[in-house]
């Protein structure tokens, strides 16, 4: 085939219909699992490392909620107390002397972003890395690997946020790996602000 001075042969062709067939296929699997997969809405801390190389991203890391999980050890969590002092089911703080890390299994539950820790003898499995740090309640842990968010070259940069405010990010969870962004809101005074990167 001629296209001006140029002249695409045969495995030319081959090699640009395989390429575009590979690019379809994986952007088609990413919009089948953004319309199939749970999807929640969790608060994020970001940074904006602009690095020249990757692009103009946003790099996030995400709240998980532990509350339904368990620690690797009881002795890091501190459960509330009935009127005797006995330990009662509920909403734990965690009580370590340092950041606790396991692997857990991510899922969602009344549109929450959950981690559920795999036990020390099932770790063959998938798993993403969590962290709890000591003080926090058990609804506040981390998702330790980011996850990026890439924006337009010339968008407003919502970070760092405001006095007030907070990131908050809606994503997807994919069968496998970390969670995939769709869009990040602001949030201050219970409104929600949807942020366009155009």
């Amino acid at each position: 085939m001629k296209m001006g001075r140029f002249t695409l042969s045969a495995t030319s062709l081959a090699l640009l219909v395989f390429q575009l067939a590979l690019v379809s296929a994986i952007a088609g699997k990413y919009l089948y699992q953004r319309w199939r997969c749970p999807r929640a809405w969790t608060r994020a801390a970001a940074y904006d490392p602009d690095l020249v190389m990757r692009g103009r991203y946003l790099s996030l890391q995400l709240t998980v909620d532990g509350c339904q999980s368990t620690l690797p050890s009881a002795s890091q969590a501190r459960f509330p107390r009935d009127i005797n002092g006995a330990a009662v089911s509920g909403p734990y703080a965690v009580q370590a002397s340092q950041r606790v890390d396991f692997l857990a299994q991510l899922n969602v539950q009344g549109g929450k972003l959950e981690a559920i820790r795999i036990p020390d003898g099932d770790k063959a499995g998938a798993g993403l890395m969590i962290s709890a740090v000591p003080g926090a309640p058990c609804d506040q842990m981390r998702l330790n690997q980011p996850v990026d968010l890439y924006i337009a070259e010339h968008a407003k940069n919502p970070v760092p946020v405001k006095a007030g405010q907070e990131l908050w990010i809606e994503v997807t969870l994919p069968p496998k790996g970390p969670p995939r962004p769709i869009q990040l809101a602001l949030k201050q005074n219970g409104v929600w602000t949807p942020l366009a990167f155009n």
